[in-house]
């Protein structure tokens, strides 16, 4: 492997300059000397905008309800084995309180397209959780919606706004989803979203079925023309009451170089090292933030609806309490010389 040729790339990454596609896969068919060049130069590119500290959300998965039926997901309606359930508002404020008393300043409501959640029961919660901690930044994802849903969500006080664009090739879009989801839709929320005054967070699943690397470079490339302010991907994981149940999971190895190439490509990005991460690797976390990632985000859902927000199989930390969850990263993260740090972890706009 040409080390100096990997030098070089990285070296156009950290100036601002083009990734092409040729050095593109360079990077993703480099050795171990050049993936370690790679994650060295990713993550001092984090700790010169970020510092050594590392952003909690707490996250509220607080309904897995689906309208859609995307092939990948545990929770699409066509899985009759779903055991369904919805968080009451007054639970959804419960989590926030638990989680505010342990310290977190971000609350990330996720859910299924559920249409029980109207947009004015969103609204509702969004509001009442600025009342109640008017410190803290409210994250919502909860899937495509009219641009007037999204802007009423930012009027009631919603700050963030993550949804995966999960490919940005419309032919490996229409593999991954049924007919009535396009790319093209997708796509259009997210640069509504940004339009509006959220902080964007958009991301894809590594190693999905189908995906070429040239699909993952058109993702790069999107991304790099969005600018968001959150990239979340992780390694795809089969749930085995789906369509793709059978399929082999995304890697590792895969997941960390890209997890390096978004973080040199976009310095200032919030880059999870998602729980997906830690369910294919023991150390996938950890592994994560040492190659680029600084958010981690534990789970402060009711413990006995964790396991129904089946995703995909085989998920952590399902029977672990928010405290235990929280305590638990903050060791793994301090084991390899990162802070858990319990601020809103804004993006940085300088």
């Amino acid at each position: 492997m040409d080390m100096r040729g990997i030098e070089e790339i990285i070296e156009v990454l950290e100036r601002g300059g083009e990734l092409t596609f040729e050095a593109f896969k360079m990077l993703m068919a480099a050795d171990d000397g050049g993936v370690e060049m790679l994650r060295k130069a990713a993550r001092e590119c984090a700790d010169r905008v970020y510092g050594r500290e590392v952003y909690i959300r707490g996250l509220i998965e607080f309904t897995n309800y689906c309208g859609n039926d995307c092939l990948y997901c545990g929770i699409r309606r066509s899985n009759r084995n779903a055991e369904r359930y919805r968080l009451t508002r007054e639970q959804i404020m419960s989590c926030c309180e638990q989680g505010y008393e342990l310290g977190f300043r971000t609350f990330v409501l996720q859910g299924g397209e559920d249409a029980y959640f109207t947009d004015e029961r969103v609204c509702d919660i969004v509001s009442e959780i600025k009342r109640g901690y008017p410190d803290c930044a409210v994250t919502l994802s909860i899937g495509e919606k009219r641009r007037e849903s999204y802007q009423a969500f930012f009027d009631a006080g919603a700050d963030r706004y993550l949804l995966r664009h999960e490919t940005a090739n419309e032919e490996h879009y229409g593999r991954l989803h049924p007919p009535e989801l396009s790319c093209a839709d997708r796509k259009r929320c997210l640069w509504d979203l940004k339009e509006i005054g959220y902080q964007v967070g958009c991301g894809f699943m590594v190693g999905s079925p189908f995906q070429t690397l040239e699909n993952i470079y058109e993702d790069l490339i999107f991304i790099k023309a969005l600018e968001p302010h959150m990239v979340g991907i992780g390694p795809f994981i089969p749930q085995k009451d789906t369509p793709f149940g059978n399929m082999a999971a995304g890697t590792l190895d895969m997941t960390l170089r890209l997890l390096s190439i978004i973080r040199l490509m976009n310095p200032r990005v919030l880059l999870p090292a998602t729980t997906a991460l830690g369910t294919i690797d023991p150390r996938g976390r950890e592994l994560g933030v040492m190659s680029g990632a600084n958010v981690v985000m534990p789970n402060l859902s009711p413990v006995n609806v964790r396991d129904k927000y089946a995703l995909y199989d085989n998920k952590i930390c399902t029977g672990d309490e928010a405290a235990e969850c929280k305590s638990c990263l903050s060791r793994r993260m301090e084991s390899i010389g990162y802070k858990v740090v319990t601020a809103r972890g804004d993006y940085k706009f300088i």
